[in-house]
């Protein structure tokens, strides 16, 4: 506690958790956070900053922790409910919309303009004049409608899609032009060009896309999944590629990390794999969400992207 004059002014602790975090510490540095002090004694930690699988490991460590920024937008290690609560949690969402929709149009150009294809045919030394799709009057599904959802959709637009969502009770993006809700998913499905998952991990999510799902999609449509692997029932993802009952398959997210050598899915036919690279967490982005919620921690406001323990995001 630092006196000037008769007025008390606390000195908040900040210990920062990251595999970055001297980027993240020279970025905090240089923001000249009113009050801030940095220390890597987690006894004294009242704020912590960093990576979810961290900041679980430590988190009995921090018996004064009243908040946690973490530099991912997924936390699901921390929603154990094992785990203490008595802290407010929240997360990066806002930063990664624009780093996902690159990834997703830069596969869905990749199909329409059959740009791997291209790739094989030079390679074979085949001059392959076969036309090329377009993504103008396409039809795009977003299972989620969050701020990566929102800014999927902005991009969709802009290539003169159709966009189409279904959320747990959101309408709120003004580039989705239908909404489908609870009981409407397998309706939603019904003559999509591409389905793009950016689903939480949560109960209600767990294998949302399953054969049913699958069976209603068009033989031509393609699954991007940039959300959590959770979302897919992966035996009937295999068995629609094989079949040849959907086009293609573009996975960034698994149920298991690394995926084990002998899973199918290295060998499934139409079958892009990705690992987990759709959006890094850049320092420079993520530490303005931190910088921005920690003047409204010292103003006793909530943060933003404040996550719910209950529902998981």
């Amino acid at each position: 506690m630092k006196i000037m004059g008769t007025i008390a002014v606390k000195m908040p602790n900040l210990t920062i958790l990251s595999r970055e975090e001297a980027a993240y510490r020279s970025l905090i540095e240089a923001a000249k956070l009113p009050n801030l002090t940095i220390t890597s004694k987690l006894e004294e930690c009242e704020i912590v900053f960093g990576e979810p699988t961290l900041i679980r490991a430590s988190l009995a460590a921090m018996p004064h922790l009243k908040w946690a920024q973490s530099t991912w937008a997924g936390v699901e290690p921390l929603l154990d409910p094992s785990l203490k609560r008595d802290y407010i949690l929240s997360n990066a969402r806002g930063v990664f919309g624009g780093l996902m929709s690159e990834f997703v149009f830069g596969y869905l150009l990749a199909h329409e303009r059959r740009i791997i294809r291209r790739a094989e045919a030079q390679k074979s030394k085949v001059w392959d004049r076969s036309l090329t799709g377009t993504l103008r009057g396409k039809t795009i599904g977003l299972l989620g409608a969050g701020s990566i959802g929102a800014e999927v959709a902005r991009t969709a637009k802009f290539f003169g899609m159709s966009v189409r969502a279904y959320t747990r009770i959101s309408e709120t993006c003004q580039y989705i032009d239908r909404y489908f809700h609870g009981n409407d998913l397998l309706n939603f499905a019904q003559g999509l060009d591409y389905l793009v998952s950016i689903l939480p991990n949560t109960k209600e999510t767990r294998k949302l896309i399953d054969a049913n799902m699958l069976h209603e999609l068009p033989r031509h449509a393609v699954l991007i999944n940039v959300g959590r692997g959770s979302a897919v029932e992966e035996a009937a993802l295999m068995e629609a590629l094989q079949h040849n009952k959907i086009a293609a398959a573009v996975l960034d997210v698994f149920e298991q990390e690394p995926l084990p050598k002998d899973h199918p899915f290295w060998t499934t036919p139409n079958l892009i794999m990705t690992f987990h690279s759709s959006a890094p967490s850049f320092p420079e982005d993520v530490a303005k969400v931190f910088i921005e919620n920690y003047h409204r921690y010292i103003e006793n406001q909530n943060p933003l992207y404040q996550v719910d323990f209950e529902q998981g995001y």
